[in-house]
């Protein structure tokens, strides 16, 4: 039975991301999202301007005038939404939390979807993969994803990335759309002596790069159109200086004394982060990733926007 607080948050889900779609978000995301191929679909006859290597030389041949073949593009895609539940998603420093903007950013992608006739997967991870439902069509389905990454109770508070795409790699033997949704932090703790502030594993950002394989991330690629999906907190990347404060580390259960009011520290955290995140984008392109990061303190609609512009853009281009 799920309870009434949490029907109330996936309809509130609903009826902000079906708004968006419908207003906007609908037809970027077809235009980003191109068909495997085209099929053909009829043929017409030839107006000044065709494309020459698209004349039907057997009907034009027939007719005694030019003919040509006409195609639509093979629109029916299968989105793939592999969402990181570690524990690490339930911090947010504000009103929302890393996993509840992933369930409503998953939203806006499912209804954009379907709204294209497209089908939608979903694959909840941690340590391990903890659930996967297949891909279909419709709004019930939709819900479903929805009310599975909020509802779902992790049985393991880590994050195996690699895991979940090896999964992905064995469970689409089509090409496919597969988004990855984390906040991409780190699953091994350093040692004290490297931590500078604020949760004591989320410090060294750096082992990032460590826990995703390129090779892996770079072999579903060249099969998939694979997306990264960053969920971040601000507090992730600039602590507060609001003195000392015992933070508690979502993953481990390790809690850790920091002093916000040292700004040698802060400046050293703001850097260190800054630099990691550097890396991780170079980590995304080397491996032909396309990377979009969303804050969990700002409106996602216009990154959103911003993204299928720049996909497209990058289409017309190739």
């Amino acid at each position: 039975m799920i309870p009434k607080e949490l029907l109330r948050k996936i309809r509130q889900i609903e009826i902000r991301t079906r708004r968006l779609v419908a207003e906007s978000l609908a037809g970027q995301y077809q235009s980003a999202f191109k068909g495997m191929g085209m099929d053909f679909d009829e043929v017409r006859e030839y107006q000044p301007g065709d494309e020459v290597r698209t004349i039907d030389w057997n009907v034009t041949a027939r007719m005694n005038h030019p003919f040509v073949k006409k195609f639509r593009e093979e629109r029916e895609l299968t989105v793939m939404l592999l969402v990181d539940l570690s524990a690490s998603g339930m911090f947010g420093s504000g009103e929302q939390s890393k996993r509840e903007l992933a369930a409503e950013l998953a939203s806006v992608l499912a209804f954009s979807a379907i709204r294209n006739q497209d089908r939608v997967g979903l694959v909840l991870f941690t340590e391990t993969v903890e659930h996967y439902l297949p891909p279909q069509k419709g709004r019930r389905h939709v819900l479903r994803v929805v009310r599975d990454i909020l509802c779902h109770k992790p049985t393991y508070r880590g994050t195996s990335i690699n895991g979940a795409l090896e999964f992905a790699r064995r469970m689409l033997p089509h090409r496919a759309i597969v988004v990855l949704v984390s906040d991409f932090l780190p699953e091994t703790n350093p040692s004290r002596a490297e931590i500078l502030a604020h949760l004591k594993r989320k410090v060294l950002h750096s082992e990032t790069l460590g826990r995703i394989s390129s090779g892996v991330l770079r072999q579903l690629a060249r099969r998939h159109d694979v997306v990264a999906l960053q969920v971040v907190d601000p507090y992730e990347m600039a602590l507060p200086a609001i003195g000392r404060l015992m933070l508690q580390d979502a993953e481990t259960g390790e809690v850790v004394e920091v002093n916000t009011s040292d700004q040698r520290r802060l400046r050293a955290f703001s850097a260190r982060a800054t630099k990691t995140q550097d890396e991780l984008d170079r980590l995304f392109r080397a491996s032909g990733v396309d990377a979009i990061r969303v804050r969990t303190d700002q409106s996602y609609e216009r990154a959103l926007a911003d993204f299928f512009d720049n996909r497209e853009k990058k289409r017309g281009r190739r």
